[in-house]
């Protein structure tokens, strides 16, 4: 397993062994040692799934709030996503920067969002299958969510925006500079 950072060094991008043959193949996603000597200590409670049926579908940007921040280990198991993270810790020094990844089934990556990040993907092919892990458990009452196409942020998504699918509240999520000015992480 091979781990490397990106341009933000806390979100990291992993590459699993893949080992195939004529019956198909074998893959370690997840060791928790091998994940603590990369320096990714944390114990994942809970493993989330989701299904978008067509390309175009974003959902984000989300965050819990302490004490239910999450880190998220990030996998595709069919398709393909545009995978974004943003960093809303305050008095980082890339505060209000973002990185971004694509990541597929084909490709085998994953990718690590720790706490102090505001997650989103984009599918860029129809049923697209995500799964990942998560250190709290989903608390309602903490969660919360910046506006996908804020100008402050200007995330440069991979399509036209007038093709992307959203939900209301992801629609209807605060802009960054709401947040900026209170920020909870």
């Amino acid at each position: 397993m091979k781990f490397e950072s990106l341009e933000i060094p806390e979100v990291k991008l992993i590459f699993p062994k893949k080992f195939e043959d004529d019956r198909g193949f074998f893959s370690e996603t997840y060791n928790r040692v091998t994940y603590e000597k990369a320096g990714i200590n944390q114990t994942f409670v809970q493993d989330n799934h989701s299904l978008s049926r067509d390309a175009g579908v974003l959902r984000g940007l989300h965050f819990q709030r302490p004490p239910f921040a999450q880190d998220k280990l990030v996998s595709v198991l069919r398709g393909k996503i545009y995978d974004v993270a943003v960093d809303i810790r305050a008095g980082s020094p890339s505060f209000g920067k973002w990185v971004s990844t694509i990541i597929s089934a084909s490709d085998w990556k994953q990718i690590y969002i720790p706490k102090g990040f505001a997650h989103g993907f984009l599918t860029l092919e129809p049923d697209t299958e995500v799964t990942y892990k998560v250190s709290n458990p989903y608390a309602p009452e903490t969660e919360g969510a910046i506006l996908w196409n804020d100008p402050t942020l200007d995330i440069d998504w991979p399509i036209d925006e007038s093709l992307i699918i959203l939900s209301q509240k992801d629609a209807n999520a605060p802009p960054f500079n709401d947040y900026a000015n209170t920020p909870a992480l």
